[in-house]
């Protein structure tokens, strides 16, 4: 049995953290290898107690990252995810076999529908593939995860028969998700109360939900599986995942940490992290935090209204029910400008969560300073966005250098964009319908490709007519779409940041495609 949580009915709720694995599958969120370490290595270090690195025979790319991941770790439990195939369940074995606490967790469909349509398989054929993947699983790592997908429209009597072979054939984890978000918090209490009481060799597992979030349900009912005798809880930071996403981390922890009184469980997880592990899987997915997120949204600890205000002016606990400082988020801004100096230019970036190297920090320093001579105020979200555009940016291969464009009612409108491209300087010129598809023409031009453009966003960091405009673009191209930012106080700047990121990522994918290729003509 795991050693996270000795019996289901202890007070310790297990935190598994899926934002590598479920989170990097929804659409346009993929992660690069260095991004996925760096994300791995805070969940961590902020005591996140198993983390599910990735789906080792998707790919070479994410054998290798869960294979790394696996060797780094320090604290946590490291997951693959499997098939229930024997080629799925070896090849994550491997992957996973180097970490201090390996964990294969394998999975098939119980639903009707699912088994119908998806698997065209019979339920009895289903029951041995329980079994016979389990029991593979077993001969690779003595922590087994088995998880019933689509579980919360499965019949009752089959889920129970297929939990009880799972932990007859070694599983010390059974998971019961909400695949496609379709329960209701007293209906999944009740599902787990039922399996629990109805499978014999139930108190020899921990029991798990996984939820996503297409009704908007995804913690109430992760929380209600625990009341009903779950004691892990499968999640991702900021919610991200497939369609609607994942029951969000932050939220889980917090709510726990928060409503003790009817809510009477621990978990490991360092809240004081949650705002920075927020702000970095923003960053590597390129996916904005919606304004009044729960937590870690921008304005989850802000007050406009004049009554809020003097109600927090006499006493915060009025409208504040969590501290800021508990999830990360400093109290007070000092606010920055062009008189600003590096020292307090630095302190500000540690008080935001940021520690740079000399080089590093001199760049952001000098952007920063570009950036005062151009806005009246820099606000905490102005730094942000600049120091995140300059983290995506440290490794690519293309860079924005200069861009000038002509615009206006005579038409055409035409660019001319010079870029570094493996340390080479270029320019080219190029016209479009409108400036922003001139700049993108340009960049085409410069570095000749057949992604299609998916997605162009804009918005505005903060108020104000020179506020930063931070862009977000998706490319399209391979099968795979991939999301790149820019934040600049100049729209068009900043749409070239944001095209050239996601051309990176759309890149830095051939060049391994390409390798692999050539590794395997070698062969």
């Amino acid at each position: 049995m795991t050693e996270h949580a000795s019996t289901a009915g202890g007070d310790r709720v297990v935190i598994f953290d899926t934002t590598l694995r479920d989170g990097e599958q929804c659409p346009g969120a993929s992660m690069t290898f260095d991004e996925k370490l760096q994300v791995a290595e805070l969940l961590d270090d902020m005591g996140v107690d198993i983390i599910e690195a990735g789906f080792p025979i998707a790919s070479q790319g994410d054998f290798e990252s869960v294979q790394e991941i696996a060797r780094r770790a320090k604290n946590a439990t490291i997951a693959g995810l499997s098939r229930a195939s024997f080629k799925d369940i070896d090849r994550c074995g491997e992957a996973v076999k180097v970490a201090g606490k390996p964990r294969i967790h394998t999975f098939i469909s119980t639903s009707p529908i699912h088994m119908k349509h998806k698997l065209q398989m019979e339920p009895e054929t289903v029951l041995q593939h329980v079994i016979d993947s389990v029991g593979r699983a077993r001969n690779w790592v003595d922590d087994v995860e088995w998880s019933a997908e689509d579980g919360t429209r499965t019949d009752l009597d089959f889920l129970c028969r297929c939990v009880e072979a799972a932990i007859k054939a070694g599983a010390t984890t059974i998971n019961i998700p909400d695949t496609v978000g379709y329960t209701t918090p007293a209906e999944y209490r009740e599902l787990f109360r039922q399996v629990r009481e109805r499978v014999p060799n139930a108190d020899k597992a921990v029991f798990s939900v996984h939820c996503h979030n297409d009704l908007g349900m995804a913690v109430a009912n992760s929380l209600a599986g625990v009341e009903g005798g779950a004691r892990q809880i499968e999640c991702t930071i900021n919610g991200i995942g497939e369609r609607a996403g994942n029951a969000a981390l932050e939220e889980i922890v917090m709510a726990i940490k928060t409503r003790g009184d009817v809510l009477p469980y621990e978990v490991g997880v360092e809240t004081t992290m949650l705002m920075r592990a927020s702000k970095i899987v923003s960053a590597v997915t390129s996916f904005p935090v919606q304004y009044n997120k729960a937590i870690v949204g921008r304005n989850a600890f802000a007050h406009e209204s004049g009554i809020h205000q003097d109600g927090m002016l006499k006493n915060n606990q009025t409208y504040e029910i969590m501290t800021p400082e508990s999830v990360g988020v400093k109290s007070t801004s000092l606010v920055m400008g062009k008189h600003s100096g590096r020292h307090a230019f630095k302190e500000k970036l540690k008080e935001l969560g940021y520690s740079l190297g000399d080089n590093a920090l001199q760049d952001a320093f000098r952007r920063f300073k570009d950036l005062a001579d151009r806005k009246k105020i820099v606000y905490d979200e102005d730094i942000e966005a600049l120091i995140d555009d300059e983290i995506l940016a440290a490794h690519d291969r293309i860079k924005v250098v200069a861009l000038t464009v002509i615009a206006g009612t005579g038409g055409p409108q035409k660019a001319t964009m010079t870029l570094d491209i493996d340390g080479q300087r270029h320019t080219r010129e190029a016209t479009g319908n409108g400036p922003v598809d001139a700049t993108f023409n340009a960049i085409k031009e410069l570095v000749p490709h057949e992604a299609k453009l998916e997605l162009y966003q804009v918005h505005a960091v903060t108020q104000g007519t020179d506020a930063q405009a931070e862009v977000s673009v998706r490319l399209g191209g391979g099968g795979r779409s991939f999301t790149g930012r820019g934040a600049d106080p100049d729209t068009l700047v900043s749409s070239a940041r944001a095209y050239v990121h996601a051309l990176n990522k759309l890149m830095s994918m051939q060049d391994r495609l390409h390798s692999q290729h050539s590794k395997a003509e070698t062969a």
